[in-house]
């Protein structure tokens, strides 16, 4: 495993390109979020460029929070270059239980093959074809470490590092499992913090030597970052300030530190 440090290092010093197709609820705050962790965001979505900007991005990450049939088609066409051009991109199956078309278009998705798949528990559960992901719309009824048998079987049936978050943040390559503590739980009052940690995670994806070194380090900034929010903000609103605040200000070494990892 490539040390925490070493990777939040490598994102400031590269600044990796990161191209988000995601949702409209989180686009402002996943790119604020990329560049107070010291990446470059870009939001393209249109068909006819998604391929042109993955040959000239560092990575991609793929969120279907807010479907439509024309972003499937921007994201069936991204994740196919990236892939060819192998670098990696990362899923996020955000709400995959809650329809048909979103079960669909994400097994489509994971056939062309992310480097990481990161969702919440329920999320993960349904995308492995396990029983007990259930759901509130897009948020999980499961807790996390009901996930980690769901998340090694999908990460040895496609060959991606899964990323199962909640309470504990649970990564995997189907062989190791990590367990990733820390972060609040006012994290869940603002919306698409979720949806912001699969942007990090593609962050981390762009300059790591490993796909599951990229995966634990962003959980752990994640949980760092939310802890120190925490503490400095008394409701939601002034969390979110405080989080963006909490990615800008940090040291590597601070990081690598206060991170809690456990090998399960």
């Amino acid at each position: 495993m490539q040390d925490i440090a070493s990777i939040i290092s490598a994102v400031r010093a590269q600044r990796p390109l990161v191209h988000n197709i995601t949702n409209y609820v989180v686009m402002n705050f996943s790119a604020n979020a990329l560049l107070a962790f010291g990446a470059s965001p870009a939001m393209v979505h249109a068909p006819e460029e998604v391929e042109d900007f993955v040959a000239i991005s560092s990575s991609l990450v793929v969120n279907i929070g807010t479907l439509d049939s024309r972003w499937v088609e921007s994201m069936k066409l991204a994740a196919a270059k990236a892939s060819a051009l192998k670098k990696p991109w990362v899923l996020d199956p955000v709400g995959v239980g809650a329809t048909r078309f979103r079960l669909a278009t994400s097994q489509a998705l994971l056939a062309l093959k992310p480097a990481i798949v990161r969702g919440n528990a329920a999320e993960i559960i349904t995308l492995a074809g396990a029983s007990g992901g259930a759901s509130k719309g897009v948020d999980s009824l499961a807790a996390s470490s009901e996930a980690i048998g769901a998340a090694r079987a999908l990460a040895r049936s496609s060959g991606a590092v899964v990323v199962a978050t909640g309470e504990n943040d649970i990564a995997t390559d189907g062989e190791r499992v990590f367990s990733i503590a820390g972060g609040s739980a006012q994290m869940t009052l603002v919306t698409g913090t979720g949806c912001c940690l699969s942007a990090t995670v593609a962050a981390t994806a762009a300059v790591a030597s490993d796909p599951l070194s990229a995966a634990v380090a962003a959980c752990a900034v994640y949980k760092v970052a939310a802890e120190r929010a925490a503490s400095e903000a008394n409701a939601p609103g002034s969390l979110a300030v405080a989080f963006l605040d909490a990615l800008h200000e940090f040291q590597p070494d601070d990081y690598a530190r206060l991170a809690r990892i456990e090998t399960l």
